[in-house]
């Protein structure tokens, strides 16, 4: 992982990213955190909250995208690497109602062999990854749930 100074720059630069779309912007989305292998993403429930009370099903996967978008751009600056990051794919399923604060958490799913796929960008120019992203209900049981498959091109 960089160091604290660069990880600094990182996540704020990934926060601008994220503040300079729009749509992400309205969301009220916040960096909570990133260890070098897991990537937090917070926003409140009041810009979020649908007819029932409860987070809206679009936000929960939306931010569990932007975790993930996140996760990858984030990994490929630790490793030096400039490019551009996509989402392919995902498969999201809700699994309790979340009346709370949305915050969300990516990470590279089972058995993904981060060493081969930057081989891949480096050698191909392009690399695919998977990727798990949850959002969680206060007391850690988890609310939604969506693996996801990303895609980073390399730039120039």
């Amino acid at each position: 992982m960089a160091h604290a100074h660069d990880l600094a720059d990182a996540l704020a630069a990934l926060d601008a990213h994220y503040q300079a779309m729009p749509p992400v912007a309205t969301m009220g989305l916040a960096v909570a955190g990133y260890d070098g292998a897991r990537l937090r993403l917070h926003a409140p429930l009041a810009r979020h909250v649908n007819d029932k009370g409860c987070a809206f099903g679009g936000s929960l996967v939306s931010l569990m995208t932007l975790a993930g978008w996140g996760l990858v751009t984030l990994r490929l600056h630790d490793a030096g690497i400039d490019a551009d990051v996509f989402v392919a794919d995902s498969e999201v399923r809700y699994l309790q109602p979340l009346f709370a604060d949305l915050a969300a958490e990516a990470e590279l799913d089972e058995g993904v062999d981060w060493d081969a796929a930057l081989a891949d960008l480096r050698g191909r120019g392009r690399m695919r990854v998977a990727l798990v992203a949850r959002v969680r209900l206060p007391d850690g049981v988890v609310a939604a749930q969506a693996h996801a498959r990303f895609v980073a091109v390399a730039k120039g």
